[in-house]
């Protein structure tokens, strides 16, 4: 730790550097289907501009109809170079709220994904995947043993 950094300051640099090194977190979402019940799926991201995760979702899958009905959701995060140990490894969870994004806000959100997903190429193509935006309200950081603390959404935003 450096002198001008506190360890608020390197538990937010830390969690944007693993949001930032990943690209798949589990999506938890509301279930309709079993109404109050949390349903996770496996889900790829990219990142805005300001370090918010940008999810490609069809129109199909339950975690959409979910979101629709309950835009209130969870993203777990883990850094996947711990699979030996997980417990050992970095996770972060974000806590926040879902929405589909604007079409003129598309384009960007385009071509963050496609270049930490080029193979989502094929997805676009189809008329059902639109472009959805975690916005998030707090996070959970666990960085190591006794390394655990609770960040506001501000610290997240990409500097």
């Amino acid at each position: 730790m450096t002198a001008t950094s506190s360890p608020s300051d390197q538990a937010a640099a830390g969690a944007r550097a693993l949001l930032a090194a990943e690209s798949v977190g589990v999506l938890s979402t509301v279930s309709v289907r079993r109404a109050g019940t949390p349903y996770g799926s496996i889900t790829p991201y990219a990142l805005a501009a300001d370090g918010a995760p940008l999810l490609l979702l069809s129109g199909l899958a339950a975690h959409t109809h979910n979101l629709q009905a309950d835009p209130r959701a969870g993203l777990f995060v883990g850094d996947r170079s711990a699979a030996a140990d997980p417990q050992a490894g970095a996770r972060l969870s974000l806590l926040g709220q879902v929405a589909r994004l604007p079409a003129g806000a598309e384009p960007d959100a385009r071509a963050r994904y496609l270049a930490r997903w080029p193979q989502a190429a094929q997805y676009l193509a189809l008329s059902d995947f639109a472009f959805w935006r975690f916005q998030i309200d707090e996070a959970r950081l666990v960085a190591g043993f006794g390394e655990i603390r609770w960040l506001p959404a501000s610290a997240l935003v990409m500097k």
